[in-house]
């Protein structure tokens, strides 16, 4: 990894209040595929990691009993504050949380991230695969910088100075030795995808 969780929460704190403006169609893409997918029944609760300024979170909080958000960001958390309350999202709780570290109690039935697994090195995406099946959840819904095939150096989706992609095979490998499944890989460009991985409920459970 080139940089630490704790320089990433640093550099997203100064582009926070510009983060929402400055997305690209394939992100935008990766949110709607992500929400789809996430689909919670009403009840339970849902994880979002690396949740930003909440688009993930706070698209899926009325279908959710709970909804929680985690990020390194303080200012990007603010953000997501700021939204909730504006439009009086009263079941969501946004703070800081890490993959590795997610800062969580009791039981988590879906777990989301979008764009930003890849700022971990391959060693502690597996890591992170890890600690979210330890959580207990059904199902895993990842959107993300990956690779589907040799990226073109001249056309990156990503800064290397910034960013550590994974293949699709690796993280596809990482979650099944985590004893998920994957069932569904929606490639939105060569460098950029949503994988949904599930457990059964007995595999799921604590």
């Amino acid at each position: 990894m080139t940089k630490t969780p704790d320089d990433h929460g640093e550099r997203f704190d100064e582009i926070a209040a510009e983060y929402d403006e400055d997305q690209s169609p394939e992100y935008r893409a990766c949110v709607e595929l992500v929400v789809e997918h996430a689909d919670p029944d009403g009840e339970e609760t849902l994880l979002d990691l690396g949740a930003g300024t909440g688009a993930i979170a706070l698209a899926l909080a009325e279908d959710a009993g709970r909804v929680l958000g985690r990020d390194v960001s303080e200012g990007m958390l603010e953000q997501a504050r700021e939204k909730a309350t504006e439009r009086e999202i009263t079941n969501i709780d946004f703070r800081e949380g890490r993959f590795r570290e997610p800062n969580v109690d009791g039981e988590v039935h879906i777990v989301t991230s979008n764009f930003a697994m890849h700022h971990l090195s391959d060693e502690e995406k597996r890591e992170a695969i890890d600690v979210i099946a330890g959580l207990g959840p059904r199902k895993f819904v990842l959107g993300d910088v990956m690779f589907f095939g040799e990226p073109d150096p001249g056309e990156p989706f990503y800064s290397p100075e910034v960013d550590d992609p994974a293949t699709v095979g690796l993280l596809a490998d990482a979650l099944t030795d985590a004893e998920f499944a994957l069932t569904a890989v929606e490639p939105v460009h060569e460098q950029v995808g949503v994988l949904v991985a599930e457990r059964s409920h007995g595999d799921g459970a604590q």
